[in-house]
């Protein structure tokens, strides 16, 4: 099924909460997903309010929230943005689904986050070859 840019083609507000340790939490928002696959555009209109515009078939705001989430960024949770949350997640999962695309895919921002854990270094690599570390 073929869907119009203008469906495709979201603009959303992600406000944050505005108690938290960082005060622009937008700017580090904005800068983050400025790398993720989808994210045509990002911009912080205030310490406390980012406006973006992705590609629905790319990404979706369920995703894009989960990620700030992970950052541990703390995203507003007054009744009307966690109404209107959900509003924008459940079309945008319709739409997806209309569009015949498979919900079990390995999203972008998924993506992103397992290639930054993989260049990170941490102690959770082991450097031996695979039949070693089968062997013990």
């Amino acid at each position: 099924m073929d869907i119009d840019d203008d469906e495709r083609i979201k603009h959303r507000e992600i406000v944050f909460h505005r108690i938290h340790p960082n005060p622009h939490q937008a700017r580090t928002a904005a800068l983050f997903l400025a790398e993720v696959d989808g994210i045509l555009h990002t911009e912080p209109a205030s310490p406390f309010l980012l406006h973006i515009r992705y590609d629905v078939l790319k990404t979706t705001l369920v995703e894009i929230e989960d990620a700030l989430s992970e950052l541990g960024l703390h995203l507003d949770t007054s009744l009307f943005n966690r109404l209107r949350r959900a509003l924008h997640h459940y079309t945008e999962e319709t739409l997806r689904a209309n569009s015949g695309l498979e919900l079990d895919e390995l999203n972008s921002t998924q993506k992103l986050f397992a290639k930054r854990y993989a260049l990170i270094e941490h102690g959770c690599r082991d450097e031996r070859p695979e039949h070693w570390r089968r062997y013990l």
